[in-house]
């Protein structure tokens, strides 16, 4: 993911990755990485960027999704979160915003990337 300050999405996304059980993995002047198993996701900050903010109404990434852990994890990260820099969405529909039978919370950024921490007993068919 592209971001417009580094610093400050390196220390909400390493917190947040960090509990979701991923590991510091790459860090270089314009960028780190954490990873989980086969899985890493990147932060850069690229002097190729031809913006300054991230929407994620528009064309792109709109979020990501992870499993988050049964639901006492979901709610104790949403707790959480705001003290690292993340602000719930849909708060008022917490934890069914995505539905009756899917237990989330959606999180944004100051950035303005979006995560949805699904609980492993929300998922439909899990």
């Amino acid at each position: 993911m592209w971001v417009p300050d580094l610093v400050r999405a390196a220390a909400e996304w390493g917190w947040l990755l960090g509990e979701l059980g991923y590991a510091a993995f790459q860090d270089w002047p314009q960028g780190r990485s954490w990873k989980l198993g086969a899985t890493y996701i990147v932060l850069e900050q690229s002097p190729a960027m031809t913006g300054t903010a991230h929407d994620r109404t528009r064309p792109g990434l709109n979020h990501l999704a992870f499993h988050a852990g049964d639901r006492a994890r979901v709610d104790a990260l949403t707790e959480a979160a705001a003290e690292h820099g993340w602000t719930p969405l849909f708060a008022d529909r917490y934890p069914h915003a995505g539905g009756p039978d899917h237990y989330a919370a959606y999180l944004a950024s100051t950035g303005g990337f979006e995560v949805e921490l699904v609980a492993g007993d929300g998922v439909p068919g899990q």
